[in-house]
């Protein structure tokens, strides 16, 4: 019976150590940790970026339009040259007035020349210069042909030799010596010596205005006047005649001649100016047609405060 059970018992046992055995080892086997959960990955804002405004898109440049023979108006682009003729009353003026426009303006020449007002509004009027210049008013028929451009006024000045001791004569009075009535210095209060009548030849601006502002109508100057081609001429020739006495642009004048009073005005700039001094007359630039270009240039020049100043040293301004 104790056998029988020493039988039982021993697998038993047997189970017993096994079980031990295999706990320890449980407990003694090193203990692997559990892999770590994995993180969610972390997200990275994307940077904020500042959107670049698109750049304008510039259009192709149209091809240029052409112009017609635009004025230029900066002076490296003028250029050429400017043809004048006619009156010598103008001719000393328009010189003083190109002078300060080729100053102005190196790439243009302006070539002024006299000739006589005929001159001027024949070679206007037929193209062979672009400005003519007369010192007298147009008649109808000129005034359809050539365009005006009232430049200045001008007075017409009645001279002597600087000797001479009359001072004033009457309007009257100079009719009447230039139409041969008067022939004596005596006559009007003078030296009794025989006058010299000394005029400007036909065609000239100067003789045609004082034909029309002072003569009778239809009256002419005496046939026994000496004629001179200019303003220049005539001027000399009374410088160095004591009996002498002619009729002379207010630019001409100087201190080789006397001016007269006339009806007690004197001969002055000032009082042609006022309206006071009788003897008045325009001074005209002439053009075929409207001016382009830089005879346009030129002549708006004259008209300007600048050429205007020139003017206004010898003649009267119009502007």
């Amino acid at each position: 019976m104790i056998r029988k059970i020493k039988r039982l018992m021993f697998p038993v046992a047997v189970m017993l150590v096994l079980v031990i055995a295999l706990a320890g080892c449980a407990q003694s086997a090193p203990t692997t940790p559990a892999p770590p959960s994995p993180k969610p990955p972390v997200t990275t804002p994307a940077p904020t970026t500042t959107p670049t405004p698109a750049l304008p898109t510039t259009p192709a440049p149209a091809p240029p339009t052409p112009k017609p023979s635009p004025t230029p108006t900066n002076p490296s682009e003028l250029s050429g040259t400017i043809t004048e003729a006619g009156s010598t009353t103008v001719q000393p003026v328009a010189e003083s007035i190109a002078a300060a426009f080729m100053s102005k303006y190196p790439g243009v020449k302006v070539v002024i020349q006299g000739g006589g007002s005929g001159v001027g509004v024949k070679s206007a009027a037929e193209g062979t210069v672009d400005i003519g210049a007369a010192s007298r008013e147009l008649t109808p028929e000129e005034a359809t042909k050539v365009t005006p451009h009232v430049l200045a006024k001008d007075g017409i000045a009645i001279v002597a030799h600087k000797s001479q001791t009359v001072s004033n004569l009457t309007k009257a009075q100079v009719a009447d010596i230039f139409t041969g009535k008067i022939t004596k210095w005596s006559q009007i209060g003078g030296p009794d010596k025989t006058i010299h009548v000394i005029a400007r030849e036909e065609g000239s601006g100067t003789r045609a205005a004082f034909e029309e502002m002072v003569l009778p109508k239809g009256a002419v100057i005496t046939s026994n006047a000496i004629l001179q081609p200019s303003n220049g001429a005539l001027r000399t020739a009374v410088a160095g005649d004591p009996d002498a006495i002619g009729f002379l642009s207010f630019g001409y004048l100087d201190d080789t001649v006397k001016a007269f009073s006339i009806d007690g005005i004197p001969a002055t700039v000032e009082n042609a100016k006022k309206g006071t001094y009788p003897i008045v007359r325009p001074l005209l630039f002439l053009t075929k047609g409207e001016p382009k270009g830089i005879v346009k240039e030129f002549i708006n020049f004259c008209l300007g405060p600048a050429g205007q100043e020139i003017v206004a040293k010898d003649y009267i301004p119009v502007n």
